[in-house]
């Protein structure tokens, strides 16, 4: 999962967690706090009070058997809420805690199982069909105290958090616990990976578990880490920008994409249109966690779109999104200031060991995963990731993990379609294929340029007349970088999504060029057909898949082993390429010729490359098309 051990992270005060919480919006922590204490004081009155002071709660398991904790948890908070009622004037939430630890909630690729959480449906029962979307708080039930450990709770809990994040579009963080035996933890999941507050005995702490059951029933929808500028009226979704001087509302018509993760940029793309145009010309709203320090993509593509640069997702608008008057960052805005060099157990960076990926894998549809100290790419796609796919981007960020921060980003063009593996032909793949070189020449040759990311879910394609977008264009400058800046730095930073990465950026022993990301054109050709038996056809794992996770150097020498000798590539391809694509495999032969001359990795920049390959693409359509009819 994203949130790997050395980022989950113990803070010194309980209370932290759900006050920061409290701070902004209809909840104040004077009033959280006062409401706790109150409560609990009614927790101690009477002959057979809830609490007491030797003993802790009445009804408490012994045993601390999940079964027996569920049971006692429900009607306890109840009553909490009952008792928070005449103490405060509000209406009473619609939230109830959920039990149903042996039924997979709906919503996962994979069936997973919640021990207990909190939803916003108030008739949720033992017998309800929960979905993702409706988990407000997940929680994670332990019956040894001794599994309060990074690979027992602590680890399920920040899976529960990424199905969480992944089924609600609008997340920016999200808060959950950990019950082993009578110890609690609070948690919160973010960008930068979890955080929790320390070990309690809520039997000893009788008033900290009240305030933090009350933080997860009373807090607002911004609290609890819902995006505020992602607005819901009636049946409508949208949001509203400042631009040219006047406020435009978007509407959202649906999530195009939303990267399952927790630690990382975590993109979500949207598909939107103006209010008021009535021929909902489409627009795509991106929003994304980037480190602060790396240059913003909305002013790359305004630069590009300034530029006449053709066939590159076009610019409309972007921002910093604000929440509660200032930038929304994950370090301010969504921490509060917590410090995590002041953890019990932080620390630094140099003494951490990286965390382990060995086995780790993630599943080839719509999952992103990243090593240590790389960030994940993403794009604006109509469709599923396709395979499981890694991205290395060198973090420009001074200090390590600590001290690292992730700000929240918006960008919006005016280009929408679908992957290129989606393509309706072969013919039209090619023809995309083409359209895209021909972009990120643009790219290269009007703004000076390099994309650095090439993959398939960043080469786009529009098949339908009656959308204004490119018919083939590049989207994703996350990554991009001014080819005259990293010429001047010197710089050598490993960029791009693995199973694409030219020879030479894994062999990181010279300075990214246009001849890299060309190179990578002709990795998502040969990947599209091992990994595709027609028109977004996916086949399952091959013996690509370690393309993946292997080193560097293993998977350089990997490539090299595939084009360096002409008979060995052939049978390679004729091995493994799907039956749809074999008619390709003149046409990438071709291809390998010419990007690496000789069977070898090129050693001088040459421009004249992108014609070739455009005109050995162009040849392949015009022998595909009577092939195809």
């Amino acid at each position: 999962m994203a949130a790997q051990h050395g980022q989950l992270r113990e803070l010194y005060r309980t209370p932290q967690i759900c006050r920061r919480r409290a701070e902004r919006g209809t909840w104040t922590t004077i009033r959280l706090k006062s409401v706790a204490q109150a409560v609990f004081d009614k927790c101690k009155e009477g002959d057979n009070p809830l609490f007491r002071e030797e003993s802790g709660w009445q009804g408490w398991p012994a045993s601390a058997r999940e079964r027996d904790v569920l049971s006692w948890f429900a009607p306890l908070t109840g009553q909490l809420l009952d008792f928070a009622a005449e103490n405060q004037p509000a209406s009473r939430p619609r939230r109830r805690p959920l039990a149903q630890p042996h039924q997979p909630v709906q919503g996962s690729t994979a069936d997973r199982k919640l021990d207990v959480g909190f939803v916003d449906d108030p008739s949720a029962g033992v017998d309800s069909k929960c979905h993702w979307s409706q988990i407000l708080v997940p929680g994670e039930l332990k019956s040894n105290p001794s599994a309060d450990t990074a690979s027992k709770a602590w680890l399920d809990l920040g899976r529960y958090a990424r199905e969480v994040f992944a089924a609600q579009d609008s997340r920016r963080f999200v808060l959950g616990f950990t019950l082993c035996g009578s110890f609690m933890r609070l948690w919160e999941f973010d960008r930068l990976g979890g955080i929790a507050s320390e070990q309690f005995d809520i039997n000893e702490d009788g008033l900290q578990f009240v305030s933090a059951v009350l933080g997860f029933l009373l807090l607002n929808e911004e609290q609890l880490g819902f995006d505020p500028t992602v607005i819901t009226a009636g049946d409508k979704r949208y949001i509203e920008i400042e631009r040219n001087n006047h406020t435009e509302r978007l509407i959202i018509d649906k999530v195009v994409k939303r990267v399952p993760c927790v630690a990382g940029r975590a993109t979500t793309c949207w598909r939107a249109h103006c209010e008021g145009d009535d021929s909902r010309t489409p627009l795509v709203i991106k929003d994304s966690w980037q480190f602060p320090e790396r240059e913003e993509e909305g002013e790359l593509l305004r630069e590009a779109t300034d530029k006449d640069v053709v066939n590159v997702a076009r610019y409309y608008h972007h921002e910093t999104v604000c929440v509660g008057g200032q930038d929304d960052d994950i370090r301010g805005s969504v921490r509060r200031g917590l410090d995590i060099t002041k953890a019990r157990n932080h620390r630094p960076e140099s003494s951490m060991p990286p965390p382990s990926t060995a086995g780790r894998r993630v599943s080839r549809i719509s999952r992103s995963s990243s090593v240590a100290g790389r960030k994940r790419s993403s794009s604006c796609t109509g469709a599923p990731l396709p395979p499981t796919k890694r991205t290395c981007s060198s973090s420009p960020t001074k200090g390590g993990r600590a001290t690292a921060n992730r700000v929240h980003r918006r960008v919006i063009v005016r280009d929408y379609g679908k992957a290129v593996y989606k393509a309706s032909s072969r013919t039209s793949l090619l023809a995309a294929l083409e359209g895209c070189i021909e972009g990120y020449e643009s790219l290269h040759t009007r703004a000076g340029m390099l994309q650095c990311d090439i993959s398939p879910n960043n080469l786009m394609m529009n098949e339908k007349d009656d959308n204004p977008s490119w018919r083939a264009f590049l989207i994703d400058l996350d990554l991009a970088i001014k080819e005259q800046r990293e010429k001047s730095s010197g710089a050598r930073g490993k960029t791009g999504t693995r199973a694409f990465m030219a020879i030479g950026v894994l062999l990181d022993d010279e300075l990214h060029s246009f001849m890299h990301d060309l190179e990578s054109f002709f990795w998502v050709l040969f990947w599209i057909c091992i990994h595709y038996d027609g028109p977004g056809r996916d086949i399952g794992a091959t013996e690509f898949e370690c393309w993946n996770y292997e080193s560097d150097r293993k998977l350089a020498g990997s490539k090299k082993s595939v084009v360096c000798d002409e008979r060995d590539f052939l049978k390679i391809a004729e091995m493994n390429f799907t039956p749809y694509y074999q008619p390709l495999i003149p046409y990438i032969n071709r291809l390998r010729r010419k990007v690496f001359p000789n069977g070898e990795r090129w050693r001088d920049p040459n421009p004249k490359l992108y014609l070739d390959m455009k005109e050995i693409l162009r040849a392949a359509q015009d022998d595909l098309k009577q092939l195809e009819g």
